[in-house]
């Protein structure tokens, strides 16, 4: 008899990665994007200068990776709160479907979006 290989170690890594790197970038993107350039506490780079940025592989795949593991971070947490904190184990086949596939449906337009830049 074979055991089944779960993908609950896969799902914990998305997890974990997502919510550091989310923690590392999102504050600084925030402030400085949010509160320090259009206050003008820093210079701000005019739009060419961010868009040449933009256009950078580098760029696009640190992007793209922001984005891809904070949804799959949202994911997994959501997934958990709903079956463990709600009570909802009964639907626990529907929960990992809509997290997880909303994930990779937000990934999948994330990668969209950034190569049309």
């Amino acid at each position: 008899m074979t055991k089944r290989k779960s993908l609950e170690p896969l799902a914990w890594l998305l997890f974990s990665v997502g919510g550091m790197a989310a923690a590392l970038l999102v504050p600084v993107l925030l402030f400085l994007f949010g509160l320090a350039f259009p206050l003008d506490w820093l210079p701000a780079p005019d739009h060419a200068h961010l868009l040449s940025v933009l256009r950078h592989p580098v760029t696009r795949l640190v992007l793209f990776g922001l984005c891809a593991l904070a949804l799959f971070h949202w994911a997994h947490r959501f997934r958990y709160t709903l079956e463990h904190g709600l009570r909802l184990e009964q639907f626990s086949s529907s929960i990992v479907l809509v997290c997880y596939g909303g994930a990779v449906i937000g990934s999948g337009t994330a990668a969209y979006l950034l190569l049309r830049v």
